[in-house]
C-alpha cells in the first residue's frame, strides 16, 4: 500500500482525497476552483487539508487537470509555426473534406491553431515505406525561422510526409532549427505519433505544439509548490488514454493530458464496477461547469486510438468520455425564439450561481434545483449556505420572458438539462448499439446523485449506483491510476506467420522506445507488457483493435488465434463478417506499473444520527410539490432500505430520491436505487 492525494481540478470545485495506507482512512475536501491561477487552489487544497506530517508521509500526488483542454478551448496557447513538406502545408484546412455536421447548412470548419503564413514548406519527401524520394533541403528550414522569428513563434511543429516510416527528415529539420539559435519549443510529428494518416498526425503534432509551453509551466508551479509545502513523493497525472504519467513526462508528451480531468471519473468507475461485480456501466459525473460521461465494460471504460476536440483530432489513446456544457452553474436564459436553453455557458466558480451569494445575477441549474426543494436546507461543501431569495430573483426574469411561474420556469430548467444529458448518453449507447436500459447509471460529481433519478426517468434505466464521497468520486478514481506508457507503429502487413514474427520484432524496439522515454527499464516484473493489434479485412479503410494474448510482450499464438479474435470481435462490433484476406496495419505495445492497491472501495463516512424535519420539495413522478425526508448519509447503515421521496445530504454531494424509488446500502457503502414497478 501507499499513502497518496488525488485532486482533480473541475470548472467550479477542487476535489482533494488523501488515502492514509496505514489506516484506510479517507481525508475528503472540496473547495472552489481559482481560474485564474488552478495549481494555486490545488495547492492550497493540500495545504489546508492534509497536515505537514502527512503530507511528508505521502508518496503519490495523482492529478486531473483541465489545462491542456482549456488552453485549445480558450485558444490561449503558443504561437505556433508548422514547417510541413512542401505541397502539404494547407492539410489542416484540406482536413479529409468532409463535414462534422452534415445536415447543419451554417457549420464551418474550425478555424486552424496555424495561420497559413506561418505554415511552410520545406523540401523532402520520404515514400511510406521509408525510402527517400526527395532529398532534405536545410534552407528551406533556415529560411522559414526567419520568418517565424520575425512573426513571434516561440513554438515549433515539424510534420513530415511518412515521418512514421522514416524520421530522418524530421531530426535534420530540429538539429537546423538548433544550430540556427530557436531555443523555443519543438514538436516533432514521430516523437507524438509512429502511425499513418497525415492529417491526424500533423493536427496532434500542432496541438502538442500549441499546449507544451502553458502544460510545462503549469505542471513546474504546482510541483515548486508541492515541493515548498513539505510533499516528496512521485507527482503523476492522469493521461486520456487512461493510467498515470509522471510529470516529467508530461511535459514532452502534454497531448497525452488533453483530457486528464474527465478520464479520473471514468476510471473510478471501472475500478468500482470490477471491484463490486457491477456489470456494465453509464457514468454519469455532473460538475459545476460540464456533464461528462462514459460506458464501462467488462471493468474498463471504453478506449479508443483518436479523439477529438473542437474538430481537431487527437491521435492518441483516449477513453470515450463525452462532454456537453452542462452542470449545476450551466446558465438558463431565454434566446430570441423565446425557447428556454440551459449552457452550455456557465457561471462557473466565480461568481457561480446566484444563490452562492457571490454577486451572479444569471439564473442556474442550481438556482431551479434549490428553488424546487431538491437541495434541501442548501448546505453545499466548504461551508457554502445557498439563499433561496437570490435563487427567486434570479428566475424571475426569464420567467417573465416565457410567460411562466417560478416553479414552471425552474422545472423546465431541471427537465432541459436532463434531457440535455440524456442525448450525450444516447450518442455513446443507442447510436452504438447499445441498449441503455440494460446499465447501471453509475451517477457522481457535485450534482451528479441530484441529477440521477431524472437522468435514469429520462433513459428509462432502474438501477442507479451512488459511490461513496460521490461529490469527489472523480479524486477517488485517480487514486488507483496505474503508470502506463503506450506508443503505436503503422506497418500494414498481411496475416500469416512472416507478419506476427514481423510483428514481434518490431515491438521489442518499441518497448525499447518506451523504456527511453521515462529514462527506466520499462520491463521487467514491475511493468507488464500488453500487446494490440489494428486489423481489417483487405481493401478496408478502417480498422479494428483488438487485445491480443501473449507472453512478455510478443505475440505467442498462432494466426488462426489471431483471426479468430479479430472475427469475434468485428461480428460483435459490425454484426457480420467477411470471406476475405485479413491484414495488421498498426501494432500497439503498452506498458504498466501498477500503483501499490488499496482497500475495496471508499471508506465509509463518518457516523452521524442526522436525521431531519421533513421538507417540501417538487416531485418530478408525481408532478407536485410534496414532503421529502431529509437525512444524512452518514445515519444509514449497511442494509438500511429507503423508499422515496427523501433527500440524501453527504459533505460533498446531494442525492434526490424521487417518489417511486428505492435507496439501499450496499456493504460497500455504495447507494443502490432501483425504481418502484407501478
Amino acid at each position: 500500500m501507499a499513502t497518496r492525494i488525488g485532486v482533480d481540478i473541475g470548472g467550479t470545485f477542487t476535489d482533494l482525497l488523501f488515502y492514509n495506507d496505514e489506516t484506510s482512512d479517507m481525508l475528503v475536501a472540496k473547495v472552489p476552483t481559482t481560474p485564474a491561477s488552478p495549481e494555486q487552489g490545488c495547492v492550497q487544497a493540500v495545504t489546508d487539508s492534509v497536515d505537514g506530517d502527512q503530507l511528508q508521509a505521502t508518496q503519490y500526488f495523482l492529478h486531473g487537470t483541465t489545462v491542456g483542454l482549456n488552453s485549445l478551448l480558450e485558444r490561449k496557447g503558443a504561437r505556433v509555426g508548422l514547417l510541413a513538406t512542401r505541397g502539404f502545408r494547407d492539410i489542416l484546412e484540406i482536413r479529409r473534406g468532409d463535414r462534422d455536421e452534415m445536415y447543419n447548412l451554417f457549420w464551418q470548419l474550425p478555424e486552424p491553431l496555424v495561420p497559413r503564413r506561418l505554415r511552410l514548406p520545406v523540401t523532402g519527401r520520404v515514400r511510406s515505406d521509408g525510402t527517400v524520394h526527395i532529398a532534405f533541403e536545410k534552407q528551406d528550414v533556415l529560411d522559414a525561422l526567419e520568418i517565424f522569428t520575425g512573426e513571434g513563434v516561440n513554438s515549433i511543429a515539424v510534420a513530415f510526409m511518412n515521418a512514421y516510416a522514416n524520421p530522418d527528415h524530421e531530426l535534420a529539420a530540429e538539429t537546423a532549427l538548433r544550430e540556427a539559435g530557436f531555443d523555443g519549443e519543438i514538436s516533432l510529428s514521430h516523437r507524438i505519433s509512429r502511425e499513418y494518416r497525415e492529417y491526424e498526425r500533423t493536427s496532434t503534432t500542432v496541438i502538442d505544439a500549441f499546449v507544451r509551453g502553458r502544460m510545462s509551466n503549469y505542471l513546474r508551479r504546482l510541483e515548486a509548490d508541492l515541493r515548498s509545502a513539505g510533499f516528496n513523493g512521485a507527482c503523476l497525472i492522469t493521461r486520456s488514454g487512461s493510467g498515470s504519467m509522471t510529470f516529467s513526462e508530461a511535459e514532452d508528451r502534454p497531448f497525452e493530458t488533453i483530457m486528464s480531468g474527465p478520464v479520473a471519473g471514468a476510471e473510478g468507475g471501472g475500478e468500482l464496477s470490477r471491484q463490486l461485480d457491477l456489470g456494465d456501466l453509464i457514468t454519469a459525473d455532473v460538475g459545476g461547469t460540464s456533464f461528462d460521461t462514459c460506458v464501462i465494460t467488462r471493468g474498463r471504460p471504453t478506449l479508443l486510438f483518436e479523439g477529438k476536440i473542437v474538430g481537431m483530432p487527437l491521435q492518441t489513446p483516449w477513453v470515450d468520455v463525452r462532454s456537453i456544457g452542462a452542470g449545476g452553474g450551466s446558465i438558463a436564459q431565454v434566446d430570441v425564439g423565446g425557447l428556454l436553453r440551459v449552457g452550455p455557458e456557465s457561471g462557473g466558480a466565480d461568481p457561480g450561481p446566484a444563490c452562492y451569494g457571490k454577486g451572479g445575477e444569471n439564473a442556474c441549474m442550481t438556482d431551479a434545483a434549490y428553488y424546487l426543494g431538491m437541495l434541501g436546507e442548501g448546505k453545499l461543501a466548504s461551508g457554502l449556505q445557498l439563499d433561496l431569495s437570490l435563487a427567486e430573483k434570479a428566475l424571475q426574469p426569464p420567467a417573465n420572458k416565457l410567460g411562466y411561474g417560478l416553479d414552471e420556469t425552474a422545472i423546465g430548467i431541471m427537465d432541459i438539462a436532463s434531457a440535455s444529458m440524456a442525448d450525450a448518453i444516447r450518442e455513446i449507447t443507442v447510436e452504438q448499439g447499445i441498449d441503455p436500459r440494460k446499465l447501471k447509471l453509475l451517477a457522481f460529481g457535485g450534482a451528479g446523485p441530484l441529477m440521477s433519478t431524472l437522468l435514469a426517468r429520462d433513459l428509462d434505466i432502474t438501477e442507479i449506483v451512488i459511490p461513496l464521497h460521490a461529490g469527489n468520486f472523480s479524486a477517488w478514481g485517480l487514486l488507483g491510476a496505474d503508470l502506463t506508457r503506450a506508443t503505436a507503429r503503422t506497418r500494414i502487413m498481411r496475416l500469416d506467420e512472416d507478419s506476427l514474427a514481423t510483428a514481434n520484432d518490431i515491438l521489442e524496439e518499441m518497448y525499447s522506445d518506451l523504456a527511453a522515454r521515462a529514462g527506466s527499464s520499462g520491463g521487467g516484473d514491475e511493468w507488464a507488457r500488453e500487446v494490440g493489434l489494428d486489423m481489417r479485412y483487405k481493401g478496408q479503410e478502417h480498422t479494428l483493435s483488438i487485445n491480443v494474448p501473449g507472453e512478455n510482450g510478443r505475440v505467442t499464438i498462432s494466426t488462426d488465434q489471431v483471426r479468430d479474435i479479430f472475427t469475434r470481435d468485428y461480428d460483435r462490433t459490425f454484426g457480420n463478417t467477411m470471406d476475405e484476406p485479413v491484414e495488421i496495419v498498426s501494432i500497439r505495445a503498452t506498458v504498466r506499473h501498477a500503483l501499490p492497491r488499496r482497500t475495496e472501495g471508499p471508506s465509509a463516512l463518518n457516523g452521524s444520527d442526522g436525521i431531519y424535519q421533513d421538507r417540501e420539495a417538487y416531485s418530478f413522478t408525481e408532478k407536485k410539490r410534496m414532503n421529502f425526508r431529509i437525512l444524512d448519509r452518514s445515519s444509514m447503515q449497511v442494509g438500511d432500505t429507503l423508499a422515496g421521496p427523501a433527500i440524501i445530504n453527504e459533505p460533498t454531494a446531494t442525492t434526490y430520491l424521487d417518489a417511486n424509488w428505492d435507496c439501499t446500502v450496499h456493504e460497500s457503502g455504495c447507494l443502490f436505487i432501483t425504481r418502484v414497478a407501478t
